[in-house]
């Protein structure tokens, strides 16, 4: 069975990020797929556990961006309203 090179513990990676501000961890010998850029790692990666830390750091709202900005223009249309 060949190995997921996601879990490669030896393999070098990038943090990506897509327009919903989500993240991925991205073996730096795989192209970066469309939609999605490098935020960590240039030029060269970083070891996985590093890329895995700085996600954990950077990224501590889940939901996606369009979720956030629904969430947050309904809340600005109730406090205008008085609700």
């Amino acid at each position: 069975m060949a190995k997921n090179p996601f879990d490669d513990e030896d393999g070098t990676f990038y943090a990506l990020i897509n327009h919903e501000e989500q993240y991925s961890l991205w073996p730096t010998f795989k192209p970066v797929p469309g939609g999605w850029a490098i935020v960590y790692g240039e030029p060269d990666g970083r070891p996985r556990r590093e890329v895995l830390d700085w996600i954990d750091q950077t990224w501590t709202d889940l939901r996606p961006k369009s979720l956030r900005d629904f969430i947050a223009s309904h809340e600005v249309a109730r406090a205008a309203t008085g609700e």
